[in-house]
């Protein structure tokens, strides 16, 4: 069966929309740094990013049209401030491409899984080659800079062993074991993540113009410091070192770079993907206080989520992704 003889799928339409509001929202943040950037290698990255989601978004918005459906409308230069005054360092800039490169990856990848027809498998073939590519990039210029934070080493054991009772899950009565290294993978991703929603919520809190956005900002900031220092102090008992945080990264200024719109759906965004990598965490997880700590930060991720919700709604700034057909409606309407 050819390409055009497969429409695409319920799975399919969802991914190209996620992929193009998503994709949009980080290409505004993209071109602001790339203004403000001053090191030149930097700068390069930027470039070629916005290059790569220029072309992608553009076969996207052809998948969307050729299937009937319109095209979201997402992010645009309207919800850019230009000339707007320094708010993040060259090193922030660089943190932030890095991060949201992994999160580019992991939804690639999702997409493609969600994929059937060759076409649309190829693209994001190509997308993810290109993800991994800038990974890769962002990486290296990372450790040239000495701004790469790895992950904490460990010494070898000598032979392998297997899990002998009850007392490898304790984790809050009497003495608890060790963090594994498969615990310490999640634990580390989530406070990075956290540490960057942490410094952007810092940020657009003092250049957003809404009150009630700016109000929001200051409690997910407070929501992502307490989720910071709650994993913190579990590496931190096991004399592990902590990632460290981002906060002198953010500039004085209250220049707003951006939309309103485009900071609160951008941290609604981390939110949302947040509760995903938690929930990662939390299936890896095998000792009892990190199953709290996550099950905590979820709830905790799913309470602000809603508030952001219903701010979103109320300013009509959420953008309706396509619905399944009402056959009650349709009926009646009939």
């Amino acid at each position: 069966m050819s390409k055009e003889d497969l429409k695409l799928t319920s799975a399919e339409i969802g991914t190209l929309w996620g992929e193009y509001v998503n994709g949009t929202a980080v290409d505004i943040i993209n071109k602001y740094m790339l203004s403000i950037i001053e090191d030149e290698k930097i700068k390069t990255l930027f470039e070629e990013a916005i290059h790569i989601f220029s072309n992608q978004k553009k076969q996207i918005s052809m998948f969307i049209e050729n299937e009937g459906f319109p095209v979201p409308i997402g992010f645009t230069e309207s919800d850019l401030n230009k000339g707007a005054k320094r708010l993040f360092s060259d090193t922030f800039c660089l943190h932030y491409l890095h991060i949201m490169t992994l999160h580019g990856l992991l939804g690639h990848t999702g997409s493609l899984s969600s994929s059937v027809r060759k076409d649309l498998r190829d693209f994001y073939d190509g997308c993810d080659d290109s993800g991994k590519k800038m990974y890769h990039q962002t990486t290296e210029l990372l450790l040239e800079k000495g701004h790469f934070q790895r992950d904490p080493y460990f010494y070898p054991e000598y032979n392998p062993e297997f899990i002998s009772g009850q007392q490898f899950i304790d984790g809050y009565f009497g003495d608890h074991r060790p963090l594994t290294a498969t615990e310490i993978i999640s634990l580390s991703l989530n406070m990075k993540k956290k540490i960057m929603e942490k410094s952007l919520s810092i940020g657009f809190s003092q250049v957003t113009e809404s009150k009630e956005v700016r109000k929001f900002l200051k409690s997910t900031e407070k929501a992502s410091d307490k989720q910071i220092q709650s994993f913190g102090k579990i590496l931190h008992k096991d004399n592990l070192p902590v990632p460290m945080s981002w906060e002198s990264e953010v500039t004085t200024s209250q220049d707003p770079p951006f939309s309103d719109k485009l900071m609160l759906y951008h941290i609604g965004f981390l939110l949302q993907t947040a509760q995903a990598f938690h929930g990662t965490g939390l299936a890896t997880a095998m000792r009892t206080d990190l199953v709290v700590n996550y099950e905590q930060s979820i709830l905790k991720s799913l309470t602000v989520t809603k508030e952001w919700f219903n701010i979103m709604t109320k300013n009509r700034w959420l953008e309706q992704p396509p619905l399944a057909p009402d056959r009650k409606k349709i009926a009646k309407d009939k």
